[in-house]
């Protein structure tokens, strides 16, 4: 049998791979755009479009209609999926 001494120094490795990983996997990248369309918005949330009416209608989404598309906040919905929208 055979016994394997780990060092402080190894310790350290694994701690600072471990980290990195963890990062890695917490870590949200950003949004590529800090406005989302209407699709983009249905397709994060996993709604379809009268849910997405919906919400607007009952005010727990906010939008900026430039033309006749809507705008949304990818902060907004971000935070709206963090609550959860079943609370609402």
């Amino acid at each position: 049998m055979s016994v394997e001494i780990i060092t402080r120094e190894d310790l350290e490795q694994f701690r600072r791979e471990l980290l990195k990983d963890l990062q890695r996997l917490i870590v949200k990248p950003e949004p590529q755009k800090p406005w989302l369309k209407s699709i983009d918005v249905r397709r994060l949330l996993k709604i379809s479009p009268n849910t997405l009416q919906n919400l607007r209608d009952r005010g727990l989404v906010n939008y900026t209609r430039v033309g006749g598309i809507l705008f949304y906040k990818y902060e907004d919905i971000e935070t709206l999926l963090e609550r959860g929208i079943q609370q609402h």
